[in-house]
């Protein structure tokens, strides 16, 4: 019997140590990572997991939302329409960045490469045309919308992103190291949806100035295109992952400002007008 014990007595030992070695290891390659890598902890939590996309799962959920999103914007305005005027309509909305700036690059229109967008708007259309209580639903409760809009806000940024990085690829440079004006300008427009289609609206939609999104979307567009291409990303490793996470936080916190209506302009009108008095 004493064999026998001390046997398994040195076989759970043994497993001991290895797990303690294998903890040393784990232990001692985070901290390599750590010193190489300063700012790793950026992307290394479950947030960036989430906003980077990295399953067809998110993307798929992330195309809905924001398919759904632009819906509810297209409904409320032309949803008494003709059933085929609301449909293209919806289309363009949701993909009119994408159709524009793949012409201005001489590439394919978003809608035409990939069968994933045509198949969330038009499920997106089916839940608005058939079942309009979700739209309701969708707009006035305090939890669903601001997923939705997190799930807008997280495929738009990856639109202004892919679109940036493809129209500095394609665009070859002139007057600096690296095109300026050009990958802004289609990164910026990208984010806008079908703002400006059909393009029979003209200036239009920024009669009143910039919207949000426009207005986000240019701030995104230029920021992460100058990050990336500047000394500003020198030393940094993965620039690119990083500087897209941040535009996507930016977005989402932007959109559920506004979204929420968070903002103190009618405070700011109340006490003016208290002053006044």
């Amino acid at each position: 019997m004493k064999p026998a014990l001390e046997k398994i007595f040195n076989n759970i030992l043994l497993q001991l140590n290895n797990t303690n070695s294998k903890k040393m290891v784990q232990q001692q390659q985070q901290q390599q990572d750590a010193t190489s890598d300063p700012s790793g902890w950026m992307i290394e939590n479950s947030v960036s997991d989430f906003l980077l996309m990295p399953h067809a799962g998110i993307v798929y959920m992330c195309m809905f939302g924001y398919a759904f999103v632009h819906g509810c914007k297209v409904f409320k305005i032309a949803g008494d329409g003709p059933v085929s005027k609301v449909f293209i309509q919806l289309v363009m909305t949701c993909t009119g960045g994408g159709i524009l700036v793949p012409i201005f690059i001489n590439g394919i229109p978003v809608p035409l490469a990939n069968d994933a967008y045509p198949i969330a708007i038009i499920s997106s259309f089916l839940l608005h045309y058939y079942f309009p209580i979700l739209r309701s639903v969708a707009t006035q409760s305090k939890i669903v919308w601001p997923m939705l809009i997190i799930l807008y806000e997280a495929q738009r940024a990856s639109v202004v992103a892919k679109l940036t990085l493809a129209a500095g690829a394609k665009i070859a440079p002139s007057l600096f190291s690296f095109p300026v004006f050009g990958p802004i300008a289609c990164g910026a427009i990208g984010g806008c949806g079908g703002a400006f289609l059909p393009l029979s609206k003209g200036l239009d939609p920024i009669k009143a100035g910039l919207q949000p999104p426009m207005m986000t979307a240019l701030i995104g567009a230029a920021c992460f295109h100058l990050y990336i291409n500047t000394s500003l990303s020198d030393g940094c490793i993965d620039a690119k992952i990083k500087g897209k996470v941040f535009m996507a936080l930016f977005f989402i916190a932007v959109g559920l400002v506004n979204a929420l209506d968070l903002t103190t302009k009618e405070e700011a009108k109340v006490e003016k007008s208290d002053v006044s008095k």
